[in-house]
């Protein structure tokens, strides 16, 4: 070992954690790997200079998954790793929220956090390892920070919590609760669940917060012992009496503003033009006195001076009079309405329209073949039937800009997706690969929740036979020492001033999706409990306005939807169905107008957007696989001919034996005198031996004879073997 090289460790749950630094990156502000089992994940934290003209605090989280952790290559046509999935960006998105609001106020400085994959087993999740390196790795740097946070996963498996439980061990689970927090308090969550009630979520938060502790003493400890001096950092910080004196001008004004009946411009069109008088009000007297760089860099700190005291007026009038930016009480909920089938051509599609957010999700449904194929390091996952994606245009917000997918569309995207997964119906009942697209058409606050609301009613105008529906609702909360007041469906910009970002979606039953950011000290466990109770009401009132548009599932799929039917046949018949080079499959898909997928384990779906197409395909099929039936009647096609008799095909590519003695009611003397190669006759089965050989009889149908009849009269034409391979599969 490395001279420098420093190993830590403790214990997240019951299993051993494995920090070592001072061998790898030795130029990096801060360097560790962190272990748990056999997966091991590394993390940089690195500090650069001012980025000038910057308003905002410029950090990076990326966590980079490569495939050698796992002993794989890559399965993109360059063999390498392109752009993350969307498992990475949300690893990514979740080391970012808890550790970006500790960083000072003000700081300009580029700091990036890079967080890779060395190693992969198959039983220890690298995503909670990741959020605890990039904390280890901040923590022992030359960056200003005010950390440590730790994180853990709760499972909820036989009705017992879990904590940090394996890959095999989450495949059962009803809960995957992920929780960072700093020593104080909960700071980010992140949950997808199979309806579990408010009092287990509120009881895995406490058991998550207690169980970092030790990762997070451990970090204190590595600072202690190793960690670099701090450095200096400039900080942008508006002047308080700057503040206090735009408070003062604009008090009376703003409330003004917020007293007026509610609309989007009345309230933000009023603060806009407010903030640009104010701004020049205070500046007009300077134009003189200075040049036009510091008359710039002072009309930005007047601005910023605005915001701060608008936040303090805004806040201070929903503590002390109830009353919110938009006139609204804290658990009132914007108007509602809803519609379904908007396009005439999409699967399904569904409306959702709350206040001044509005999304559009439209359903389609795909064969097993559509489902996503992935290329990542999470052992359960191979393919991926269900897909949300989401869409934030700039007119949305009434912008322009550009138009690309960024993070958190797709964190939105699986918030949604994570949300309605527990309902989807299991495969074997419902074969279809769904893909959900949630187009945000207009956006004051939460379209996360209101995609989820319109992509129930997208399931449900599709067809989609979901267990139960789901609705969601977004929270908030102002706080000022022991004065807190929870908000229910909150604006954007109660989101932007408040204390508490908590996403909460979930059936009649319990909750399937919950994501919280906290951006104060801690809430306490009575806190939380009230909001969850809160959001429940909310979510459960948004329900019944949904299901007053549809109240469950259409009875059947769209006609221009595909149909899928699923036949099973023996494995030792699939070869029968393909054909040789893959013929079969080949005709029957091109005569029939079908897609036809085959499983390794006899399992065909066959897929049509025209009934006649699969039915067509299905008889085929069954033909092609059918087992012969001792007793049943064929009426097969002669295929040769020898002197002891007739050999019939009766099913695709099975034929049996006519003995000469069962080919008419009287004596005949040459089979030829009967039958031809080519000719259609009708038999009965009378055996099928154990060597598959089948014997038929034309005799038993001209005498009308019962089975037992013809078996009897056909004893002595069996002493005949003929040879050859009659009966069997050709």
């Amino acid at each position: 070992m490395q001279q420098n090289a420093k190993i830590y460790r403790t214990k997240l749950g019951d299993k051993d954690i494995i920090i070592e630094t001072g061998k790898l990156a030795g130029q990096a502000g801060g360097a560790v790997t962190i272990r748990q089992g056999d997966s091991l994940i590394f993390s940089a934290a690195t500090m650069g200079g001012v980025r000038e003209g910057l308003d905002f605090f410029p950090l990076t989280v990326d966590y980079e998954e490569r495939m050698y952790a796992g002993g794989r290559i890559p399965g993109s046509f360059f063999r390498r790793e392109g752009r993350p999935r969307g498992e990475a960006v949300l690893t990514a998105r979740m080391a970012d929220r808890p550790i970006r609001p500790l960083f000072p106020d003000g700081m300009r400085n580029e700091v990036q956090v890079m967080l890779m994959s060395f190693s992969a087993d198959t039983e220890n999740p690298l995503d909670i390892l990741a959020i605890n390196g990039a904390s280890a790795a901040l923590m022992i740097s030359d960056i200003p920070w005010a950390g440590p946070i730790g994180a853990v996963r709760i499972g909820y498996l036989n009705d017992e919590l879990i904590v940090n439980p394996t890959f095999s061990e989450m495949e059962e689970s009803k809960l995957d609760l992920i929780v960072a927090g700093t020593k104080e308090a909960i700071a980010m969550v992140e949950a997808g669940a199979d309806e579990v009630s408010e009092e287990v979520m509120v009881q895995a938060l406490e058991l998550a917060h207690k169980s970092i502790q030790p990762i997070i003493e451990l970090q204190e400890q590595m600072a202690r012992e190793i960690g670099k001096e701090k450095r200096e950092v400039e900080r942008v910080v508006t002047e308080t009496s700057l503040i206090d004196q735009v408070h003062a001008a604009i008090k009376d004004r703003m409330l003004e503003i917020l007293n007026k009946p509610y609309t989007k411009e009345n309230l933000y069109g009023g603060i806009s033009e407010l903030k640009d008088a104010i701004i020049d009000e205070m500046t007009a007297g300077k134009v003189d006195e200075l040049s036009e760089s510091e008359l710039k860099s002072l009309k930005k700190e007047v601005g910023n001076a605005f915001e701060e005291a608008e936040k303090t007026i805004i806040r201070e009038r929903i503590l002390n009079e109830r009353k919110r930016p938009d006139g609204r009480t804290p658990d009132q909920i914007r108007d509602i309405w809803c519609e379904i089938n908007i396009s005439p051509r999409a699967h399904g599609s569904g409306l959702f329209t709350r206040g001044e957010t509005q999304v559009l999700t439209l359903a389609t449904l795909g064969t097993p073949r559509d489902a996503k194929e992935l290329d990542n390091l999470i052992p359960t996952e191979q393919k991926k039937r269900y897909m949300h994606h989401y869409n934030f245009p700039p007119f949305c917000t009434g912008e322009t800009g550009r138009i690309y997918t960024s993070r958190r569309e797709i964190g939105h995207g699986m918030l949604a997706e994570r949300a309605l997964e527990p309902m989807l119906p299991a495969e074997k009942d419902f074969p279809y690969t769904l893909r959900l697209v949630s187009e945000v058409m207009s956006s004051n606050g939460s379209s996360s929740m209101a995609s989820t609301c319109g992509s129930t009613l997208a399931l449900m105008d599709t067809g989609v036979p979901i267990k139960r529906p789901v609705s969601g609702v977004a929270m908030g909360m102002v706080k000022e020492n022991e004065n807190y007041v929870i908000l229910t469906d909150i604006l954007g910009m109660e989101d932007h001033l408040g204390d508490l970002d908590f996403k909460v979606t979930g059936t009649t039953e319990g909750i399937t999706a919950l994501q919280m950011d906290i951006k104060i000290g801690g809430i306490t466990t009575e806190i939380m409990s009230e909001a969850l109770e809160q959001a429940r009401h909310a979510r459960l009132h948004i329900l019944d306005i949904m299901l007053q548009t549809i109240d469950k599932p259409r009875a059947d799929i769209k006609d221009h939807a595909p149909r899928i039917e699923i036949i099973k046949v023996p494995v030792e018949k699939i070869g029968a169905v393909i054909g040789k080079g893959g013929e079969t499959i080949r005709d029957i898909q091109e005569e029939t107008g079908t897609r036809i997928e085959i499983e390794d384990d006899g399992t065909i779906f066959i897929s049509s957007t025209t009934g006649e197409g699969y039915k067509a395909a299905r008889e085929r099929i069954e033909r092609l696989t059918e087992e012969v039936e001792v007793g049943r009647i064929y009426t097969g096609k002669v295929v040769r001919t020898t002197d002891f008799g007739a050999f019939v095909e009766i099913l695709p590519g099975t034929d049996g034996l006519v003995h000469i003695s069962q080919l008419d009611t009287s004596h005949v003397k040459s089979v030829t005198d009967v039958v031809n190669v080519g000719d259609e006759i009708t038999v009965m089965v009378t055996n099928v031996d154990n060597q598959g050989r089948v014997r038929l009889s034309r005799q038993a149908l001209l005498e009308g004879w019962t089975l037992e009849e013809a078996q009897a009269q056909d004893s002595g034409g069996k002493k005949s073997s003929g040879g050859g391979n009659r009966g069997r599969r050709r």
